[in-house]
């Protein structure tokens, strides 16, 4: 990921007609290529340093946040870990249209890819770190189902040591609110040092875009098929996908209301910044480790709830095609549903408008996505 190649002015691409690259040549103009270099993962900056968690970069939170992720006893069921609905063999999604932990959910899991360079959390956006995100679903009764004294236990009967050298002594009351609370978002803390190491490596399209950027043409491992590489220019061009999908991650990390079919009354985002000002465990609370000139984002939070409503966050489309349903709510079964419903609803809605575009370079944009399905890195190996 740290290697950097000389963009050319005129690039020239192998496209065959059809199947792997070959023969036909076709150029990509300076515009587009500066396109292409921006989605190359090879631009994903360094994992940022959240200023709310002080310890989000020690290797000793990390490992324990690690075995905190996958331990089904850290639930009231004893059966429900971080990695039911995050599970590692499957790019730490859980692939079910609605999220299950000790209950059912009404929202999907939402993809943990490269999620430490996101600045709102969850589909809606209610939490404004990391950590906060992570301590959320374990006092939340329908996933973890912890109260926040029972989780002090949890760490008193299985990880005090580790968490001790860490965090200092666990508190002897466990009826103290502000003491409980505190072990509550330390657990987050160190939840988040492990999931911020999820990122996603170097897919086929990178390997496509290391070769037009550097003026060569892309080896057998890297050849867009002529669907592919129609769905490439489609994707950076004439749909105009990149107002949403954009950077190395494919995400601008905002909130966009879609038209896709609600099967609740989700009010997404609009409900969602009232609730991320108003929270204990945001950058300004008693718990964050933030200075106050540090939280940018929650100080100019934008109020404005107009255009909001049933907006939902863009999520990554790093391994799209591996982890279908999709949507909020898992209404759409498949990427050809969504590429659909894109293209039949979009009338009307300025940052939604793809073109006219027809079922064949629907299904180019399609083939283009999988592209993107490329290996996954974690801190350490799963907990046993």
């Amino acid at each position: 990921m740290s290697v950097r190649v000389a963009v050319a002015v005129a690039v020239t691409v192998v496209v065959a007609a059809s199947g792997p690259a070959s023969a036909a040549a076709d150029a990509y103009s300076p515009t587009e290529l500066r396109v292409l270099r921006s989605l190359w993962i090879g631009s994903l900056p360094p994992l940022p340093d959240d200023p709310s968690n002080a310890y989000d970069t020690d290797p000793r939170a990390a490992a324990l946040g690690r075995a905190m992720f996958f331990d089904e006893r850290f639930s009231k069921s004893g059966t429900v870990a971080c990695a039911t609905c995050h599970p590692e063999p499957t790019s730490f999604q859980d692939r079910k249209p609605i999220a299950e932990g000790v209950g059912r959910l009404t929202r999907r899991s939402m993809p943990l890819l490269g999620v430490a360079y996101n600045t709102w959390f969850f589909w809606d956006g209610r939490k404004d770190s990391l950590w906060a995100q992570a301590a959320t679903p374990i006092e939340n009764p329908l996933e973890h189902g912890l109260a926040r004294a029972e989780v002090v236990d949890y760490v008193a009967r299985l990880r005090r040591d580790e968490y001790e050298a860490i965090f200092g002594a666990l508190p002897a009351d466990r009826t103290s609110e502000a003491a409980t609370t505190r072990v509550l978002a330390n657990v987050g803390k160190a939840i988040a040092g492990f999931v911020r190491s999820i990122v996603p490596g170097p897919a086929r399209f990178d390997r496509y875009a290391v070769a037009v950027l550097a003026g060569r043409a892309p080896a057998a491992d890297a050849r867009l098929t002529a669907a592919e590489a129609r769905g490439l220019r489609l994707f950076i061009g004439r749909a105009r996908c990149t107002n949403c999908h954009a950077g190395p991650l494919f995400t601008n990390g905002e909130f966009h209301f879609t038209r896709v079919p609600q099967t609740t009354s989700d009010p997404g985002r609009s409900a969602a910044i009232a609730l991320v000002e108003g929270d204990e465990l945001n950058c300004l609370g008693p718990f964050s480790d933030a200075a106050p000139e540090a939280c940018g984002a929650l100080r100019f939070l934008d109020r404005d709830t107009r255009d909001t409503l049933r907006a939902f966050k863009t999520p990554t489309l790093r391994n799209v095609a591996v982890r279908a349903p999709y949507m909020n709510a898992g209404q759409l079964a498949t990427l050809a549903d969504v590429l659909r419903l894109y293209r039949d609803r979009s009338h009307g809605l300025k940052e939604l408008a793809h073109g006219e575009l027809t079922d064949a370079e629907l299904g180019d944009l399609e083939a283009f996505l999988g592209t993107l399905t490329g290996p996954v890195t974690a801190l350490g190996p799963p907990a046993s």
